[in-house]
């Protein structure tokens, strides 16, 4: 196997439809949160329950039943840690390896990266085991033939890849994967073209150096604001890394916790869904993704949280009218596993 470390290298390609399409591949943080056994038969038992207390009774009443139960009791939010993929008509970009890259994985593997001819992007935010723990079974970086480029401004990139494909961590060493790795290290805050998209990084507020980025293509804006807890929020503390939030059609932001949570773990590097609701307000910001669930969280815990966060959006636009003022209203909402937006 061959291994390249090209630094400070970008790809430009051109651009042909303006459009970008994103699809979630995991939204936890932290770690995999996959459900129980006891945990699904429990599930099951409660849409028969709800299915009933529906009215309903035959085969046929069972797709009017789906469409009214809300996601976290139909399908639930998901339980792979965080991988972001965008597509455009030029290409493809990766945001992070996280547990959900596997799946997106094995879906690559029918194109281009299943015959050995197969170009692949991932930026990565930061080193934290939840955004890596995917890595080691994302098929295509075994494929001979394939070219993998991976992004980061940490400088410690071909450090990384070298320790998660090393024994006794992990059985297939970095010496015997079939693709070619090729190392890119990114300017804070300087822009680069990458599958048809001006991506520049950001930093975020997080334990250990995080990068947020911004995708833009055809006019619209896309930020990956997520391990953040925010620590800065008004225009003067966020300084150089404000127009990460700025004239966005949709972010995607950290909303690991509660707000009451984020006061008991100060320094944890999460927020809470109304922080970026606060942010989404002032910046004109005009869809907000929430993701980043704690693992911890059951469905319906973070059903609580998108219900608490509702509250908190419901009571700023009552305050506003109250007092005369005009306010940004925002479309949002929490973030589940193969949810797909287009732009």
């Amino acid at each position: 196997m061959t291994s390249k470390q090209n630094h400070n290298k970008s790809v430009t390609q051109r651009s042909g439809d303006p459009s970008m399409s994103l699809k979630i591949w995991g939204v936890r943080g932290t770690i995999p949160a996959p459900a129980t056994p006891g945990a699904v038969e429990k599930h099951v038992r409660e849409l028969f329950n709800r299915f009933f207390d529906h009215d309903a009774k035959h085969r046929s009443d069972l797709d009017s039943f789906f469409l009214s139960l809300p996601q976290h009791v139909l399908g639930g939010f998901g339980g792979n840690t965080s991988c972001l993929e965008v597509k455009t008509s030029d290409g493809q970009l990766i945001v992070d390896a996280g547990s959900g890259i596997r799946p997106l994985g094995y879906e690559m593997m029918k194109g281009p990266c299943g015959t050995g001819s197969g170009e692949v992007h991932i930026l990565f935010t930061h080193f934290h085991w939840d955004h890596l723990i995917g890595l080691p079974f994302f098929t295509p970086i075994f494929i001979p033939g394939n070219r993998i480029h991976v992004y980061a401004v940490q400088p410690e990139l071909p450090e990384i890849f070298r320790t998660l494909f090393r024994k006794p961590f992990f059985p297939v060493a970095f010496e015997q994967l079939g693709s070619i790795i090729e190392y890119h290290q990114l300017e804070p805050r300087k822009p680069f073209d990458l599958a048809g998209v001006r991506v520049t990084p950001y930093q975020l507020d997080h334990p250990d150096p995080c990068w947020g980025y911004r995708f833009e293509r055809g006019g619209k804006a896309v930020a990956h604001c997520v391990d953040t807890e925010c620590t800065r929020v008004t225009p003067e503390q966020l300084g150089k890394d404000l127009p990460l939030y700025q004239n966005l059609d949709l972010m995607l932001f950290d909303a690991q916790y509660t707000l009451m949570e984020t006061i008991e773990k100060v320094d944890w590097g999460h927020a809470a869904a109304s922080l970026g609701l606060d942010i989404a307000i002032r910046e004109g910001i005009k869809r907000v993704i929430f993701m980043h669930h704690d693992p911890a969280s059951t469905d319906d815990k973070i059903a609580v949280a998108q219900a608490q966060a509702m509250r908190y959006y419901q009571n700023q636009l009552t305050s506003a009218r109250r007092s005369g003022t005009k306010i940004h209203e925002v479309d949002w909402s929490f973030a589940y596993e193969g949810m797909t937006i287009d732009l």
